[in-house]
């Protein structure tokens, strides 16, 4: 062979060596995403010790970046744009949805309430009210906004909504009458309301969130590295500044943070709510169900028995959502003679609601929503037809 030859084919291997070692020496990044009413906490954190220990750990290189941006932070989970991510628990919720694992959070699961004016009946009566909250993507408007949705209710369907900095400014609001509603901790409440007796009232109480900072991987990461991030991450030194993430809450309360504002609301006011064991029951007396999907999918699979009804959905997923941007023509060629059911794909899809909604709306009678839809058909094991 010629020496020239034989020249370019060893450097050719020690190059496509460098790259393989480089590549299973490839550099990690990690997003510390701090909630302005954690800043004490997020100023303790020791950037350079964290990615000391990070790198440590993993046997490679570990970028960390701190950010108080909870929506770019937000944004990143929704592209993987990280490795890790610690941050509050609806940055760790997003990325759960997306191809993460949990490691677990720094603390307790906590409570948040939505307080208001003594004088304010209920959730349902802030309509028209003014709404003090956190910025937008705080946990705390999380929590609100899955509050005020439960009630049926939008932040479209208020005075005004103002976002500031810090959650305890919400209540100094309420008492100087600057706002009518505000949504702190339950620890934080309770501490203000034994203080200013009968300044407020609770209109609602969350379900368990889970405290502090929560922590996540990426599941496309070897399972050695995971494990080797996720013991470093559950025992992190206080050398790092960071609290260590080795309470497990349970995987719902992640889930229930994921759903709020984006999925619909647990019940539709005017419309009964049914389980997909009620529509059998509802279909052998007659019932009629009503998939809302699109053609495609419903031919694909669907519930048996199912008729299809076309629809062009535009408005906003939202509980306030113009009904003038959808198209519901096909409500017209149903039978209003019959019990209807609306289905579509399960709690994060809105078309069953809007078109439930419209329906009771336009005075149909007999109008029931599966919330559920075929997600839930399929769980209990009921019978499909298409394909």
């Amino acid at each position: 062979m010629h020496p020239g030859t034989i020249h370019r084919l060893v450097w050719g291997a020690l190059w496509i060596s460098a790259l393989a070692g480089g590549m299973a020496h490839a550099q990690l990044t990690a997003i510390v995403a701090v909630e302005p009413t954690e800043k004490k906490a997020g100023n303790s954190i020791l950037r350079s010790a964290l990615e000391a220990g990070l790198s440590k750990a993993s046997g490679q290189t570990v970028t960390v970046t701190t950010t108080e941006d909870l929506a770019d932070a937000m944004r990143a989970t929704r592209s993987g744009g990280y490795d890790i991510f610690i941050g509050p628990p609806q940055v760790a919720a997003s990325a759960l949805q997306r191809g993460y694992e949990l490691v677990g959070c720094s603390q307790k699961s906590d409570h948040y309430v939505l307080v208001g004016l003594p004088q304010i009946e209920s959730v349902g009566a802030l309509k028209g009210k003014r709404l003090y909250l956190p910025q937008q993507d705080s946990v705390y408007s999380y929590m609100g906004r899955g509050m005020l949705n439960e009630a049926g209710l939008s932040f479209k369907d208020l005075k005004s909504v103002r976002h500031e900095k810090y959650p305890q400014a919400g209540l100094s609001a309420l008492t100087l009458g600057t706002t009518d509603a505000t949504v702190v901790r339950a620890e934080e409440w309770a501490q203000w309301s034994a203080t200013f007796p009968g300044a407020a009232k609770v209109l609602a109480t969350s379900r368990p969130v889970p405290g502090g900072f929560s922590a996540v991987v990426r599941k496309e990461l070897p399972s050695e590295v995971r494990g080797k991030l996720s013991q470093w991450l559950s025992t992190a030194s206080s050398g790092t500044g960071l609290a260590p993430t080795g309470l497990r809450p349970e995987m719902q309360e992640y889930q229930k943070v994921a759903e709020l504002g984006l999925f619909t609301p647990t019940s539709l006011p005017g419309v009964k709510r049914v389980s997909a064991k009620d529509v059998v029951e509802l279909q052998g007396q007659g019932a009629v169900v009503v998939d809302t999907r699109t053609e495609k999918e419903y031919r694909a699979k669907r519930i048996r028995g199912a008729v299809w009804a076309a629809y062009g959905e535009k408005s906003l997923k939202d509980v306030a959502f113009n009904p003038e941007q959808d198209d519901f023509k096909a409500l017209e060629t149903l039978d209003r003679s019959k019990a209807l059911i609306f289905s579509c794909n399960g709690a994060e899809c809105w078309k069953s609601y809007k078109a439930a909604k419209v329906a009771a709306d336009k005075g149909f009678r007999n109008v029931y929503w599966m919330r559920g839809g075929l997600p839930e058909w399929d769980a209990e094991g009921l019978p499909t037809e298409g394909g």
